[in-house]
């Protein structure tokens, strides 16, 4: 059974540019408990998410990626060099997880604003007042409408 994320990372940070000439990467630094769990618990290889750029005007989704990578230690949380590092975790205690995407396909920008315009959206936890989770589920119908608004009318699943 094929599942349906959003994640964000800010332009400046990690962009969906970055992301295709990449090929893939791993999603670190993530530090929210909710967001680990689900990496940890609930993605699996072949899940699909929207690729969401926050902290930017107008934040929006860029594309759709895939997750190649399970959850497993995020090992920036042990690295005392990394912006991400976590005093508390350890080999045997690693507290953070993360998995690893790979772009499937580039979006016309589908913006925060047509999002919440949408009315078949209605729901979908991005446009929830106070929600702030950089990874967060995504039902497949939101998700397919989502991709039909960027121009990706057909994804093979």
């Amino acid at each position: 059974m094929v599942n349906y994320w959003l994640m964000k990372s800010e332009p400046h940070v990690y962009p969906w540019e970055q992301l295709v000439a990449d090929g893939s990467t791993h999603w670190d630094g993530v530090r929210n408990y909710q967001a680990r769990n689900i990496m940890r618990d609930d993605m699996s290889v072949g899940d699909y998410v929207l690729f969401y750029h926050s902290n930017c005007k107008p934040p929006h989704i860029a594309g759709v990626a895939k997750v190649c990578k399970e959850g497993y230690p995020d090992f920036t949380a042990q690295d005392s060099n990394s912006k991400y590092f976590d005093p508390k975790a350890t080999p045997d205690n690693p507290r953070w997880i993360m998995v690893d995407i790979e772009p499937v396909s580039q979006l016309e920008p589908v913006e925060l604003p047509d999002l919440r315009a949408n009315g078949d959206l209605e729901g979908m936890p991005l446009l929830q007042r106070g929600q702030r989770l950089s990874v967060q589920p995504v039902s497949e119908p939101h998700f397919r409408i989502v991709c039909a608004m960027g121009g990706l009318e057909n994804l093979e699943d």
